[in-house]
């Protein structure tokens, strides 16, 4: 029986390959690499040869029956990706599902991972957690993933590339308030690795005026969750949706009309928020896939 080993590498540091890492990748018959001149040099770092295969989002698919016929075979075959532990947030469930369903094992090697090393620097309870992995860039599914981290009672984990973190922390400030503690995690294990903590009104400002470089995790604080049925009798709902539906049939992003609304009617963000989530997403007959300030 053949086996495809799905192997963790380090998420910056190679101090942190583990021995049963480097004597799998040794030993296998090939390696399937999400970017194979970064496992090439990881590699060359081990002064390994193993042939290399690509193996990424957009030819995973194309990959399976060949990766099978390997398989049966009788090859080995290691999957990794460009950093960290497999399928979290990067391609290979459809090559492990294929292996799984073709009678083949499947044997995970632990590891680092961005995820576990930002919720274990944060200082917030890792007893659970959600992790949310890059957020959608715009449309409704942006605003539903905002919306869920406004109610989360435990810490949730998000990656975000550096250029679009202003926007990030913007509208997530809008979404569960200024105050809602967090963390960045920056170039984890690397020579320029960086924790800043702080609210997420003063990471948005640090950030905006010191654009960051390289890998980022950013581990939210629990907040409050979802307020409970009847506490909020002082507002008139009839009142509040209509003006979300006349803010955003004007061109206010969702997060610019859940700022508004909240001010003129005295309604908590996170709630008035909610209110232009349900209406922009169509359930009251609104526009949905409405455009997001920021995103690209």
């Amino acid at each position: 029986m053949s086996t495809l080993y799905v192997v963790s590498t380090p998420i910056g540091n190679l101090d942190d390959l583990t021995r049963r890492t480097e004597t799998t990748l040794g030993s296998v018959d090939r390696i399937l690499a999400e970017d194979t001149r970064r496992t090439r040099k990881l590699l060359h770092h081990l002064g390994l040869t193993i042939p290399l295969v690509s193996l990424h989002a957009h030819n995973e698919a194309g990959r399976r029956e060949a990766v099978l016929g390997w398989l049966d075979a009788g090859e080995d075959l290691a999957l990794v990706s460009d950093a960290g532990t497999p399928l979290v947030s990067d391609p290979g469930a459809r090559i492990v599902e294929a292996a799984m369903e073709g009678g083949h094992r499947v044997v995970p090697l632990p590891g680092p991972s961005a995820v576990t090393t930002a919720l274990s620097a944060s200082g917030f309870s890792g007893d659970r957690f959600t992790f949310l992995g890059f957020p959608p860039r715009k449309g409704t599914g942006r605003q539903e993933l905002l919306d869920r981290v406004a109610r989360a009672r435990e810490p949730v984990v998000l990656f975000e590339s550096p250029e679009r973190l202003d926007s990030l922390l913007d509208e997530l400030e809008e979404a569960c308030g200024e105050d809602r503690p967090a963390v960045v995690g920056r170039e984890m294990t690397k020579v320029h690795e960086e924790f800043r903590r702080g609210s997420l009104g003063e990471l948005q400002a640090h950030f905006r005026d010191h654009p960051p470089r390289g890998e980022i995790t950013l581990v939210l604080a629990p907040g409050e969750g979802r307020p409970e049925a009847g506490g909020m009798d002082r507002v008139d709902e009839v009142a509040a949706r209509a003006l979300a539906r006349a803010l955003l049939g004007e061109g206010r992003s969702p997060s610019r009309a859940a700022r508004e609304l909240a001010a003129r009617l005295d309604v908590p963000r996170n709630r008035a928020y909610e209110i232009v989530l349900s209406v922009s997403s169509g359930e009251e007959g609104g526009t949905a896939d409405l455009p997001d300030e920021g995103s690209p």
